[in-house]
């Protein structure tokens, strides 16, 4: 019997811990919903397509043939009375003081170039020129705008003559000057002036 007792106790007892757990729980709401019609996708107004630009073609760089504008002024200034044969020439890079940009490298090439094999000059070497201006702690694109630089550097370099060149005006049709130099007293011994050919 007491056996029978302690079942009942526990059978009732989970009796009750089952009516703790399962209470009456009253359903959430539930709120109708109305059907909606679909919607027919408003397709966007189509812009109207812009007429293509035309795009603007760039200027024309005008090319200076410099080979033709130096030949004229080295020829004469080979011919210029004062110039010892077998001198040594420093040519530093052109000046651009136009008004625009300038292909002073191809300016500079072409002076060399009509002095090379000359006679009466012996150039320079570019290399030598870097060296010179390493030196002296000047930059390799300096164009020696002030004379004491070039005096300095034509000294390093043993040279007795130094050539000035300038391109200056409108950078179209740049007017060249070129002069040159006697380094031991900073004489201007020859000068010359031309239009650019182009």
């Amino acid at each position: 019997m007491i056996r029978s007792v302690k079942r009942s106790g526990a059978l009732l007892f989970a009796l009750m811990l089952t009516g703790c757990v399962v209470q009456k729980q009253t359903p959430a709401p539930v709120e109708p919903t109305q059907p909606t019609t679909p919607t027919q996708p408003v397709e966007p107004t189509p812009q109207p397509v812009p007429p293509p630009q035309t795009v603007p073609q760039p200027p024309k760089l005008k090319t200076i043939n410099w080979d033709a504008s130096v030949q004229p002024l080295v020829g004469k200034m080979v011919q210029s009375s004062g110039v010892n044969p077998g001198s040594v020439l420093l040519v530093d890079r052109i000046k651009n003081s136009t008004n625009g940009a300038l292909q002073t490298d191809k300016a500079t090439d072409a002076i060399q170039n009509a002095l090379a094999n000359n006679g009466k000059f012996t150039l320079i070497t570019p290399e030598q020129l870097a060296q010179a201006k390493q030196t002296l702690g000047l930059s390799p694109d300096d164009s020696l705008n002030s004379r004491s630089k070039a005096i300095g550097l034509a000294r390093n370099v043993n040279a007795q003559y130094v050539l000035y060149s300038n391109a200056q005006g409108d950078v179209k049709s740049p007017t060249l000057q070129m002069q040159l130099m006697l380094v031991q007293t900073g004489e201007i011994i020859w000068s010359g002036n031309g239009v650019a050919q182009p």
